[in-house]
Order: structure tokens, then C-alpha cells, then sequence
């Protein structure tokens, strides 16, 4: 059986509303985007998510099938899909507005042993479909390596407070959690977004990624190293995507590494500094791209040895 990662979580459709008051539609969804990504640096990326059988879902299933992701079979169902409405500011960055449904379908029809799973976002917090992603992410974790972003939506996920102990639940199961700074600043508005990456890495992960953008990003290990990467300088077009791209690029560089599988759990929690070094960097180089072109566009394999 070939070797996998599993995504969990919602596949939506993004309106992307622009400064200058154009207007556009692309399929989207934070853990699809990390599907997108894995499978554009020719990685095997499943997606178990939630469509609807309209022309929405119709538009992201073509989407994401054409770039080469596998849709889990009893992903689509009766329900409309999800939209988000991202409206882009004057710097490029992005305020997000939901139409949001989660739930997983019936008829599921997964494929055994994945190396790695995959959640975070939406889909690991919104009811009713949390609490049945964490049960199957728990049910998983003995035999997958498990990666979680948090990727904090605030108009969906109400106090920080109450959304902060539903997402350390999975920090808690996961080997491997990437954060943006804003992520921690939202979630932890009284402390310092660096000493709450560090608690998180003390629960379990092997570590902690924090992303700052164009500043770049720093790993907080659970044996309390910290590597830092700064990121390219590039003119940013948008910021839609650029987490869920570095994302996926810290999944292919583990792959690379071959630190992904449950039997490699140990391995992954003594990675070297070197090896950390330079995941982060593909990592960094992988954002840049995606921020540098419209919407959530990750980069090829080809692209990404080309640049």
C-alpha cells in the first residue's frame, strides 16, 4: 500500500473580496489547502472532509482532484458547502466572515495506515464534527505521526478562553503544531505568545512551530531548543493560504527526513537542530511563493527547486 497523509477538515469556498473592491471565488478551507500543498510537491494527500452536492462542491472536488488530492470516499453529502469570505486589506493581509457547517458524513471509507494525519481549523472545533475528528485523530495517533494547526478563526470560534481548551485537547495528541503569532496573540491575549509555545511543546509535541510572517518562524522543541529561519523578502500579493502552505511543507519535510509513522515517534522527538534547520527554511521559501501570488496558490515541487 503506498504511503500517505491523511488531511481532516473542512474544504469550503473562499470569496475573496480586494481592496480595490474586485471580487473572487476560489475553492479554499484551511485543511484542504494543506492537501492542495502536499499534493502539489507530489506527495499522496487524502482528504477526508464535507462537500455538498452543489455547484460550489462541485468546484472545489474538481479543484483539489485536478491538483491531485484524493477525496476520502463519504465526503460529499446533502448539505450546501461551506463559504468563506476573506477581504483583503490594503497590506495584503486577510479578515475572514463564515458561512460554516461541519460535521463528517457517513459511508466513510478511509485507506489504511496513513504515515501521517492531519486536522486543525475549523474542523477541529466547530460542533458538532470536533468531537468526532478527535475521536478518530485519538483513534489514529498509536500508528500516524499526528500534525495539528490551530489556525485561530475568531468570528467562528467565539471566547478565546473556551476555544483555547478545545484546541490544546489535540496540541495534547499531536506530534508536531504549527501556530501563527496572531494564532497565540488572539488565543493568549495576557501572555507571551513564546512562553505559551513553550507550554504547548511541554504536552506532548515534539515541537512547536511559531510563524511570523515576513519575520519567519521559530520551533520550540520539547527538551526546550529553539531554531529560528528568517523568511525571503517578497512583495506580497496576499496572505490567503500561507499558513496551510507552510504547513504542508513541514509534512514533506519530515517525509523527506523520514521521521513520519508512529514507530518513528521517538526519532521525531530527537530531531537535530540541522534537520529542523532545514525543513523550517523549505518551509519559509514555500510561504513566500504562495504570499507573492494571489489566493491560496502553494508552489510545485518544480517551482520550488526552480526558485
Amino acid at each position: 500500500m503506498s504511503e500517505h497523509v491523511l488531511v481532516i477538515g473542512e474544504a469550503l469556498v473562499d470569496v475573496v473580496v480586494r481592496a480595490d473592491g474586485g471580487q473572487e471565488t476560489h475553492p479554499g478551507g484551511s485543511p484542504a489547502n494543506v492537501a492542495l500543498g502536499l499534493a502539489r510537491l507530489g506527495r499522496e494527500a487524502d482528504l477526508l472532509t464535507r462537500l455538498g452536492l452543489d455547484p460550489n462542491g462541485v468546484l472545489v472536488a474538481d479543484h483539489l482532484q485536478d491538483n491531485g488530492v484524493r477525496l476520502v470516499p463519504g465526503s460529499a453529502g446533502p448539505a450546501s458547502t461551506s463559504v468563506a469570505t476573506a477581504t483583503i486589506g490594503p497590506d495584503g493581509a486577510a479578515t475572514y466572515d463564515f458561512d460554516v457547517t461541519w460535521d463528517l458524513g457517513t459511508g466513510i471509507r478511509m485507506r489504511q495506515a496513513p504515515l501521517a494525519v492531519h486536522t486543525g481549523s475549523i474542523a477541529a472545533v466547530l460542533a458538532p464534527g470536533a468531537a468526532a475528528v478527535h475521536r478518530l485523530v485519538k483513534a489514529l495517533r498509536h500508528n500516524t505521526t499526528v500534525t495539528y494547526d490551530p489556525n485561530a478563526r475568531p468570528a467562528l470560534m467565539g471566547d478565546p478562553g473556551e476555544a483555547r481548551a478545545a484546541i490544546e485537547e489535540f496540541v495534547a495528541l499531536a506530534d508536531v503544531v504549527k501556530a501563527s503569532d496572531e494564532d497565540l496573540a488572539w488565543l493568549a491575549p495576557a501572555e507571551d505568545i513564546e512562553d505559551v509555545a513553550r507550554a504547548w511543546a511541554s504536552m506532548g509535541p515534539a515541537f512547536v512551530v511559531v510563524t511570523r510572517g515576513g519575520e519567519g518562524a521559530t520551533a520550540f522543541v520539547h527538551d526546550g531548543r529553539e531554531v529560528s529561519v528568517a523568511a525571503p523578502r517578497v512583495t506580497v500579493a496576499d496572505t490567503v493560504g500561507a499558513g496551510d502552505s507552510f504547513m504542508s511543507g513541514i509534512i514533506d519535510g519530515l517525509w523527506e527526513a523520514q521521521l513520519l509513522g508512529g514507530s518513528r515517534r521517538t526519532d521525531l522527538h530527537a530531531i537535530s537542530d540541522a534537520t529542523l534547520t532545514g525543513v523550517l527554511t523549505e518551509c519559509v521559501r514555500i510561504g513566500a511563493i504562495t504570499v507573492s501570488r494571489p489566493g491560496a496558490n502553494p508552489p510545485t515541487r518544480e517551482e520550488l527547486d526552480a526558485s
